[in-house]
């Protein structure tokens, strides 16, 4: 292994709690082309047991850090072909570890246009600016008397000249340049200001009119609340630093000046220290300013996505409500509640239109026709899309299983109210047409919102994460740094449940790990034309499906009832060896075998280690020949709401009442109770103890109990808290059937449901969350 890989590796191994030579080993299979999935469930003897966190975090770190090797090989190149590189200097440039310091070191060597400080040098000034700096005690207007020519006609442009050259030395100093960053980073103030006449067409940015905060201390959502603003022309947002300060030397001037040994007694250097404060104002702070309001982005941005990522995560590995006949509908009123029924495994039963709502009204002939449904194909699970007139549908729906299905056997169907973000964007989608070539649009999305709820990570997959809405100002932050999050959270999240070989989908079979589209496309291909898959081994039949590929993907992929048991599980046919001598030492037949934990748990897996698999690996094997082929999410539950609690006019105070996390942000968690517009739960009340993020406590899909504190109907915002003293105990409602799984995006524009299709984010989420702090 190379030097710079071992240093690399010994660099991340800090960063994320692990040895070097397993962060060396986690490369090296990284680099071979194994997936973080992979190599963390199947190569633990390798790593050391890396978790999938770890080497995601790896993963990054390992793609910054080569980065910023090509770019300090870049910089060496440059600076040694202009004949300026010393031993010191390379010593220093491969001592930097980012790319802020390597950038600050290159600067006076950087290739640039011609400056005033090198016009000054061709005019002769350069001797002038050095004699001024080592000879203190004299008047620089008498030593600048001595370099008058025709291109320098008096004392004044000399010393402009000088200035200038001086000013840029200063600016070109990394390690002062360094100094002052740290500097600003510790004392800078963000300060916001509305922009003259824009008070009421960026209303939204109100929390921001005359708004300051430490730069250090800015949270990710007013970071991104402000830019949006600035964008918007609608604010101004500034850098102070030491405006406090009243001495009669600003700090930052005084660094610039003890850099270079610049005191206040001689004539010399109180000419210096007005070139000090020239070139911090000048180029100095302009330049760390542009870095700092760009790091501030980079920071927002980076939380921003990690918020989302979790959120996704959490809605991914939601509970599935199984494999059930389920009937989806995606309300509207004028257009029609679209209806779609669909078997245990997703394939489609029946379709249809209703017209229950204004102008046609047709209530009962509504009713009749999804209760005859209902009966046709046992449905047992209702999902109604939690779009314009949900509640109303939802309604239809209660009176319906009250009424024309009374005399139907207990369990009567569930009804669940279901996140439909993201489902016009399917219903549009290739993957859509190509499922359902002759199905009108409109009535995809009833498939998709049945689906969901039987399985989310199977629906889910097939829908570009960043549409899923789960994020906060997910529309402000690098889309590509988004995409590529989001895309590993979708491969973690799917390779961690597994998938069924024989009933995946082409975009689900695409996350597997090892599998892209094209290969997963081939898979159902071969699928449909040879049938279903009997064993593992059978993938090979694939067409460009090699053995690297097989060993990469086979152990995610699982097949139910084949020709060999050990498929059904998450055991790799690699290890299938090490399986049989655990059956073998039961004297059990691995069908008994699979699921008697009294005979597992009897076993002593160090038996078992050879020299290819260790202990990890055999306690894994053992593991899930206990619980062959687990699900890893939890069990599934809805959320109860309160009866006669329908809109945000029906909430009081006080009121004890049940809901579904819908979205975590850093500042709070938003709860879906029933009344079209989630409420907020800040920070400050999800517990009875300090919280610094929200994540501590909830997550996206979570059933929470909440009390109301405050509600502004006004504003279409709500006030809640999960906080044992939060209130009092009036207002508690009696409880109705029903929930509501995750739901889409934070506050939107006009008070639009989070999660409404069409609707555009909100543009400052700041606003609810002060709300919420009003009952801190």
């Amino acid at each position: 292994m190379s030097a710079d890989v071992k240093r690399i590796a010994a660099l991340i191994a800090t960063e994320i709690n692990a040895r070097p030579e397993q962060a060396q080993a986690a490369i090296g299979l990284l680099d071979e082309g194994a997936t973080v999935p992979f190599v963390a469930r199947y190569r633990k003897e390798v790593t050391g047991g890396l978790d999938d966190t770890q080497l995601r975090l790896l993963s990054e770190r390992l793609a910054y850090l080569r980065e910023l090797e090509q770019r300090r090989e870049t910089i060496l190149g440059s600076i040694r072909e202009q004949g300026k590189l010393t031993e010191e200097l390379e010593a220093k440039i491969a001592a930097v570890g980012t790319k802020a310091e390597l950038e600050d070191i290159y600067l006076p060597y950087k290739p640039k246009r011609r400056t005033k400080a090198e016009i000054a040098r061709e005019r002769g000034l350069g001797p002038l600016a050095e004699m001024i700096l080592a000879e203190r005690g004299r008047e620089p207007a008498d030593l600048a008397a001595g370099y008058l020519t025709d291109d320098v006609p008096d004392t004044k442009a000399a010393l402009e000249g000088a200035r200038d050259i001086l000013a840029e030395q200063f600016a070109e100093n990394a390690d002062l340049v360094g100094r002052l960053r740290n500097h600003m980073k510790e004392r800078a103030v963000l300060r916001a200001r509305v922009v003259e006449g824009k008070e009421e067409a960026g209303a939204k940015f109100s929390d921001y009119f005359d708004h300051s905060e430490r730069w250090a201390n800015v949270p990710s959502h007013r970071a991104l609340a402000m830019l949006r603003g600035r964008n918007e022309d609608v604010l101004s947002l500034d850098l102070e630093v030491d405006a406090d300060d009243t001495g009669p030397l600003k700090p930052a001037v005084g660094m610039v000046a003890a850099a270079y040994g610049i005191g206040n007694a001689l004539a010399g250097d109180r000419w210096l220290l007005e070139v000090a404060g020239w070139a911090w104002r000048v180029k100095l702070f302009l330049h760390l300013n542009l870095d700092l309001m760009r790091d501030l982005r980079e920071r927002a941005e980076e939380e921003a996505i990690n918020v989302f990522a979790r959120n996704l995560k959490d809605l991914l590995l939601a509970a599935p409500a199984g494999s059930r006949a389920t009937m989806g509908l995606d309300p509207g009123i004028r257009t029609g509640v679209k209806v779609a029924v669909v078997d245990g495994t997703g394939k489609l039963l029946a379709t249809s239109t209703v017209y229950p709502f204004p102008p046609r009204n047709d209530l009962r002939g509504t009713q009749a026709e999804l209760a005859a449904l209902v009966r046709k194909h046992g449905v047992e699970l209702i999902a109604i899309g939690n779009g314009t007139g949900s509640r109303e549908t939802e309604k239809l729906v209660a009176d319906m299983l009250a009424d024309m299905l009374a005399d139907m056997p207990a369990p009567k169907p569930l009804k669940v109210i279901v996140s439909e973000a993201g489902a016009s964007v399917y219903s549009a989608s290739e993957t859509a047409a190509a499922e359902f070539p002759g199905l009108d649009v409109s009535l995809r999305g009833a498939v998709s919102i049945a689906r969901r709820l039987q399985d989310p990570l199977a629906e889910l997959v097939k829908i570009e994460p960043k549409s899923i809405g789960v994020g906060q100002y997910q529309h402000d932050v690098d889309q590509y740094r988004l995409a590529k999050a989001l895309d590993a959270v979708v491969e973690d999240a799917v390779n961690a449940v597994g998938v069924d070989l024989n009933t995946a989908s082409a975009p689900l079979l695409a996350r597997v790990s090892g599998l892209g589209a094209s290969l997963a496309e081939a898979i159902v291909a071969h699928r449909d034309v040879n049938g279903a898959f009997s064993s593992r081994q059978q993938l090979l039949d694939v067409g460009r499906l090699g053995q690297r590929t097989f060993e990469q993907c086979a152990g995610f992929l699982r097949i139910a009832g084949g020709s060999e048991p050990l498929d059904a599980s998450s055991v790799h046919p690699e290890a299938y060896g090490v399986a049989r001598r655990i059956v073998a030492a039961c004297g059990r037949d691995v069908r008994a075998l699979m699921g008697d934990s009294a005979a597992l748990k009897a076993l002593d897996p160090r038996v078992f280690v050879d020299e290819r698999f260790g202990l990890p690996t055999v306690r894994d094997i053992i593991a899930e020949l206990d619980k062959p082929g687990r699900d890893p999410r939890p069990a599934f539950r809805t959320a109860t709401f309160a009866e006669g609690v329908d809109d945000i006019k029906d909430l009081k105070p006080g009121m004890a009442l049940e809901g579904t996390v819908t979205n975590v942000a850093a500042f709070g968690a938003f709860v879906d109770i029933g009344v079209h517009q989630d409420g907020l739960v800040h920070v400050s009340q999800l517990a009875d103890r300090f919280i610094k993020d929200a994540h501590e406590v909830v997550k996206a899909g979570d059933v929470v109990k909440v009390k109301v504190l405050e509600v502004d109907i006004k504003r279409k915002r709500i006030s809640l808290s999960m906080r044992k003293d939060a209130g009092a105990d009036a207002g508690a409602a009696r409880p109705r059937d029903g929930g509501r799984p995750s739901r889409g995006e934070p506050p939107r524009k006009g008070g639009a449901r989070p999660g409404a299709r069409g609707a555009e984010p909100q543009g400052a989420l700041a606003a609810a969350l002060a709300q919420a702090m009003k009952k801190k």
